[in-house]
């Protein structure tokens, strides 16, 4: 095991599945053919509850669990093989499906209830009705967030939640919700969730949730 080796991890985390990369500081992510260097990879599926044809929601946990489980079977692979990875991985990227939506738990850490996924259609109603009220209709927000009205993005799930789940509206008066898109949620749990977890996004998943000025 070399003790100089230097690592780079990439969570991959998507509708159907969470992946972990592995590469040394000479691999091109972009074709991993132009050289030898390290590339261990793990993949495992995530499952989707399609409770209607319109609504989509996935487990919050069981996302959680299967980027902490790829990550540790990567680790593995590459430990196996000769790396020193525990010492030499030195930053990890997130990648991620965009607009779902988790809200949990700022004391307990446990989600108040399932991530919305991008492509659930629940809030149609909402979207037209706000439509039909709203000076300019479709394109009422575009100029505070950039944004036309949808389904696709995660302010409208946010008030769907608001107004339906007891526990959110419960949260949110104590001051003990947490909102974030799918990287938020990960990045909180992995730097330390309750009492020390950072709560933090990044532009490219911000612009989606229609709380971000363009």
């Amino acid at each position: 095991m070399p003790p100089d080796e230097v690592f780079i991890g990439s969570i991959d985390q998507g509708t159907t599945s969470t992946r972990f990369f592995i590469y040394d500081r000479l691999q091109d992510p972009s074709d991993p053919t132009k050289s030898n260097s390290l590339n261990f990879i793990h993949n495992q599926g995530i499952f989707t509850f399609t409770l209607t044809c319109i609504w989509v929601e996935h487990d919050p946990m069981e996302i959680l669990e299967s980027v902490r489980l790829c990550i540790a079977k990567a680790v593995d692979k590459a430990t196996a093989a000769g790396h020193n990875v525990d010492s030499g991985l030195k930053a990890i990227g997130l990648t991620n499906q965009r607009e779902t939506t988790v809200i949990w738990s700022k004391s307990t850490g446990c989600p108040l209830y399932n991530a919305i996924v991008w492509m659930d259609v629940r809030t149609s109603s909402l979207c037209r009705k706000l439509e039909k009220e709203l000076p300019g209709g479709k394109t009422h927000f575009l100029e505070t967030c950039g944004l036309p009205i949808s389904t696709y993005f995660s302010a409208l799930k946010v008030l769907w939640l608001l107004d339906n789940v007891d526990a959110v509206k419960e949260a949110v008066k104590k001051g003990d919700a947490c909102f974030g898109t799918i990287d938020t949620w990960l990045i909180w749990n992995l730097t330390g969730g309750k009492g020390n977890g950072l709560h933090v996004t990044d532009v490219s998943n911000a612009s989606r949730t229609m709380f971000d000025e363009p």
